[in-house]
């Protein structure tokens, strides 16, 4: 009797971790790239429901996030230049469960997305 309830029981567990690990949670790494010679400063990104942001992004410097999509809507990105002026940009669309990366190149004047985006639908 204390057999079966043990194995059912490791079963049970069995079964939950498979189960888990069918699960996937859909990503979307974004890189912001300073290619310009100069700090950019305030850095917003703002998605469907979210939005993260850096104070300072140095000349060179890459910084890297990982968001997940759970609307549809626009990727957009707002920053200041050295001259102190504010840029703002919508890059793309994005949809739940979308996963990939955009990498958004930033100079002092313009953000150039590459878009790489598998649509799981």
């Amino acid at each position: 009797m204390k057999l079966i309830k043990t194995l059912t029981i490791l079963m049970g567990v069995s079964l939950c971790l498979v189960l888990a690990s069918c699960s996937r949670s859909h990503v979307i790494v974004v890189s912001l790239t300073n290619t310009s010679a100069q700090p950019l400063s305030g850095l917003v990104v703002d998605y469907p429901e979210a939005t993260f942001g850096r104070n300072v992004l140095k000349p060179g410097e890459t910084y890297q996030y990982r968001i997940k999509a759970t609307d549809s809507g626009p990727l957009k990105i707002t920053f200041i230049n050295a001259g102190g002026q504010s840029r703002n940009y919508s890059l793309a669309t994005l949809h739940p469960n979308d996963e990939g990366s955009i990498d958004i190149k930033l100079t002092q004047d313009a953000a150039v997305p590459d878009v790489r985006l598998n649509a799981s639908r």
